[in-house]
């Protein structure tokens, strides 16, 4: 979403703009996700929900993002649903893979296969790599020490790129590079790229959720990113959410949790049911990292060096606000930036 909005905006503005393109394909995770890109509808509850965040740059997102949402309808971004599912949010979901379309049309020359190694000295740079989950040295060393055991719940090429080329351009680094957001996924024998979405099990405020040492947690958060930091550092990245047979017909989402269930005992994963209650084992699943370069609100980390989307860090820290809308706020503000 990052870089193809900070493309996109910047050729709407006249410049000529390459995109170095590390896979091979556009998207970055976008590609992958559900497509919801969402705000808090108050700001106090943005806050109390992200309470280490950086105030200036969440209120940035706050401020522009229903704005952004109409450029991105304006230009033909397909919306699926002008509803989040939850009430303390508003936002809108695309279909991933037509707004990615949508948005490469407009970006002009992608350089797939291409990673930016270095960074040029007579242009203004825009990173936009997508955090350093898809590395485990980085998660093992900041995150968790279980980095090898947790499911890469996004593309394979967010590896730390940008954060490595920020710092030698003499960035500095955000708060919260020890939190991540991601789902805990059914346990399943395999889990593809397709089963990101459907494996989610979100639902551990319904259950009794612990390690498999049966060790307990308590679920402290509505988007539950508690727990799936929780379950990163457990044994294996493991845990067991136990559900009663009263819980099944909760709603999560467009589905319930009977529903989710049943996705996780198709896919193989380890479910049992007795005794009247229903035991899931799930996987803590790595999406995207919050912390990392350090921008201040017109997404400059350097001297001629910009950042936007996951590279970015200090946004959602403490808790969890869409990676999409800063995304998409950030890319169009590094472009305008860069260019003024």
């Amino acid at each position: 979403m990052a870089g193809l909005a900070a493309a996109a905006r910047a050729r709407e503005l006249g410049a000529g703009v390459v995109v170095y393109e590390k896979g091979d394909r556009p998207g970055g995770s976008m590609y992958l996700s559900s497509g919801v890109v969402w705000r808090y509808r108050d700001w106090k509850r943005f806050r109390e929900e992200c309470a280490s965040g950086d105030p200036k740059l969440q209120r940035v997102v706050w401020e522009r993002l229903d704005e952004d949402l109409a450029w991105l309808e304006a230009m033909g971004s397909p919306v699926v649903e002008r509803d989040t599912g939850n009430q303390l949010t508003s936002g809108v979901r695309f279909d991933p893979r037509a707004l990615t379309e949508t948005l490469a049309r407009r970006v002009g020359e992608i350089r797939l296969l291409q990673p930016l190694t270095e960074l040029p000295e007579e242009a203004p740079v825009i990173l936009a790599t997508g955090g350093f989950q898809g590395n485990p040295n980085l998660v093992r060393s900041h995150i968790t020490p279980e980095a090898s055991n947790l499911v890469l719940r996004a593309n394979p090429w967010s590896a730390g790129d940008g954060l490595r080329l920020a710092r030698g351009a003499g960035a500095e680094l955000s708060a919260g590079l020890n939190e991540f957001y991601g789902r805990n996924l059914a346990a399943a024998p395999a889990i593809s790229s397709a089963d990101f979405v459907p494996l989610g099990q979100v639902y551990a405020r319904h259950a009794t959720v612990e390690n498999l040492l049966g060790e307990a947690y308590q679920p402290r958060t509505w988007s539950e990113i508690d727990v799936v930091q929780w379950t990163a550092l457990q044994p294996g990245a493991r845990a067991r959410y136990i559900v009663p047979d009263t819980a099944l017909d909760e709603p999560v989402r467009e589905r319930t949790v009977r529903d989710a269930i049943d996705a996780a005992r198709r896919a193989g994963a380890p479910v049992e049911t007795r005794d009247g209650a229903t035991t899931v084992e799930v996987v803590a699943g790595i999406t995207t990292t919050l912390g990392g370069i350090r921008v201040d609100t017109h997404a400059r980390a350097a001297e001629g060096l910009f950042a936007a989307g996951a590279d970015v860090g200090g946004i959602s820290t403490g808790g969890w606000s869409s990676a999409l809308a800063s995304a998409l706020v950030f890319g169009k503000l590094a472009a305008e930036s860069a260019l003024s």
